[in-house]
């Protein structure tokens, strides 16, 4: 049935020929302009691509440090904010994501990294056939455009361009070799399946510019007939009729829309969009969407549970006798030059990710594989969108890469405008305060090594006098934020799982023509960062979705 959020207003009148599709994918971020470049590959098979944001007619989304003018701007981030975190204290975060064609690969770190194999053997054990590490190995090939030469692990032409990092810093050489020390060998690739040790990230940049998923897939598809792309538009629902998803309603510049989808529905507008819409299309926990006012077309008590991120805990160390983005950003000269270093050779600060070191390593020989991720980088401030900090320093932020504690992220009202409650739950469990503990206790091992002491590094968050369990873990509450990685807010599960959303096919449980496919549906976050293991999910969703449009 048909979900009515209030009101139902009055539906402007489209043009005729523009008012279905034979496919509609909701939100154009990282996993939607994999899906819709797929999914429209097909000459015959009309794709309409929603996107509640705009293009990416903005300097700052191509040039790689715009990161630092992207996140915490309401023209590129939806500046979402997360419900009091008792586990930091009662805090609250920003939480970013992207507002732009492209979505977070828009503004995100711009780092390539698949993760662990062990990881989708996880999910394979979990019975999810079909997405284990020989299976979706293939699918991130079949994406890459690797600029080493092509081997078992890595290939060319691919539309995601991964490249190295353009420039390197001593101090961020001298955190290797400190590692080195505390055991964290060197090496050259993190996207083996095995990605124990430290060196560059390989980064998503194509001669010096951001290479974002919109720059890869969606634009070079704009040019087909057959996919037409619609900014600005934002999705009130998905309509169902009769345990089948037959098209949406959207808005724009105060009028209203409804399309209809002969083959169905693509939802992948995140893992904080993603539950939300669920929810308001009556798809959920009925009971919540009762409390809301809302109709249930299909009781699935997972959506919006299960959320995972990534907590990264910044512990910053001020440094003496080498340069840091801090010295060359506050120079009132060098700003300048590096502008023009830029401008010349697309080279030097301007073309660097956020960060460019990192590092994974075990918290404790309890852990099989590497369980926490360092991001190092040449620079320091309070938070992304302040200004860096007037002193030298770097920061070392590490994160737990398989928290066991869970969030949710649900609706807070039927107005679809209205922003979803988000609660990460962040040190909710006893593991995940030990792993905080002892990881920052392995930064200070590190720091405290030669190749660092050389220029000075001297703690300056969290204090020095934070010595017992007890005190770590109170400066890691309050140091603790997110790293931008959430997932698993409508899980892929057997249905057999109560929690589940998905089937191993990407099909919302007890429906016909609706797919999740983005970050939302891991049912266990992959150890790194996310954005590439969401396209993998969506590459892989497009070709199953091709099949099940036509058996």
């Amino acid at each position: 049935m048909d979900r009515a959020i209030s009101e139902t207003p009055a539906l402007a009148t489209p043009d005729p020929s523009q008012d279905a599709a034979d496919i509609i994918v909701v939100g154009a971020g990282s996993a939607g302009c994999v899906l819709a470049e797929r999914l429209s590959a097909d000459p015959t098979r009309q794709v309409l691509l929603l996107e509640a944001g705009g293009k990416d007619d903005w300097i700052w989304f191509h040039i790689p440090v715009g990161y630092l003018f992207s996140i915490g701007n309401p023209r590129a981030d939806w500046m979402f904010e997360t419900d009091p975190i008792p586990g930091l204290d009662g805090r609250t975060l920003r939480y970013p994501r992207g507002k732009v064609i492209g979505g977070s690969s828009a503004i995100n770190a711009m780092i390539y990294m698949r993760g662990q194999a062990a990881d989708y053997e996880g999910w394979r054990q979990m019975g999810l056939t079909g997405w284990g590490w020989d299976d979706v190995l293939p699918l991130f090939l079949d994406q890459e455009d690797h600029i080493a030469p092509p081997n078992d692990l890595h290939r060319q032409g691919g539309a995601w361009r991964v490249e190295h990092p353009r420039m390197r810093w001593r101090v961020l050489d001298a955190f290797a070799e400190a590692a080195e020390l505390e055991g964290v060998a060197r090496v050259v690739d993190f996207n083996t399946g095995d990605n124990a040790g430290s060196g560059y990230f390989q980064v998503n940049q194509k001669a010096g510019r951001r290479w974002s998923a919109a720059a890869g897939f969606l634009k070079p598809a704009l040019k087909r007939p057959n996919l037409r792309l619609e900014t600005a538009a934002h999705v009130e629902t998905v309509l169902i009729e009769d345990g089948r998803a037959v098209g949406v309603r959207w808005s724009r510049g105060g009028e209203t829309f409804e399309t209809r989808a002969a083959g169905g529905v693509v939802l992948a507008a995140g893992a904080v969009g993603t539950p939300q819409l669920l929810e308001l299309s009556g798809v959920g926990d009925g009971a919540r969407l009762s409390a809301l006012g809302l109709e249930t077309a299909r009781h699935l008590p997972g959506v919006g549970e299960g959320l995972q991120d990534h907590l990264q805990i910044r512990p910053i160390y001020e440094v003496s006798g080498v340069p840091t983005m801090n010295a060359l950003y506050k120079s009132w000269w060098r700003r300048p030059l590096m502008a023009l270093e830029y401008a010349a050779f697309q080279k030097g600060p301007m073309s660097m990710a956020p960060s460019q070191m990192g590092a994974f390593a075990r918290s404790s020989p309890d852990y099989a594989t590497p369980n926490l991720q360092f991001h190092v980088q040449p620079l320091s401030l309070e938070k992304f969108g302040d200004p860096l900090h007037a002193f030298p320093a770097i920061t070392i932020s590490v994160c737990n890469l398989r928290p066991t504690s869970r969030g949710g992220i649900h609706a807070r009202s039927p107005d679809s405008r209205v922003a979803p409650s988000i609660r990460p739950n962040y040190l909710e469990t006893a593991e995940d305060q030990r792993v905080a503990v002892d990881s920052l206790k392995l930064v200070r091992r590190i720091a405290a090594q030669t190749p660092l002491q050389r220029y000075g590094a001297r703690e300056r968050a969290p204090s020095v006098a934070a010595r017992t369990d007890d005190e770590i873990l109170a400066s890691a509450r309050q140091l603790g934020t997110t790293i931008f990685h959430p997932a698993g807010t409508a899980k892929m599960g057997l249905a057999s799982d109560p929690m589940a959303v998905v089937d191993a096919r990407l099909r919302v449980h007890g429906l016909d023509g609706l797919w999740v496919a983005d970050a939302s549906v891991m049912p266990t976050i992959t150890s790194g960062n996310t954005n590439s293991p969401t396209m993998m999910i969506a590459e892989k969703a497009a070709r199953m979705i091709a099949e099940d449009l036509c058996p």
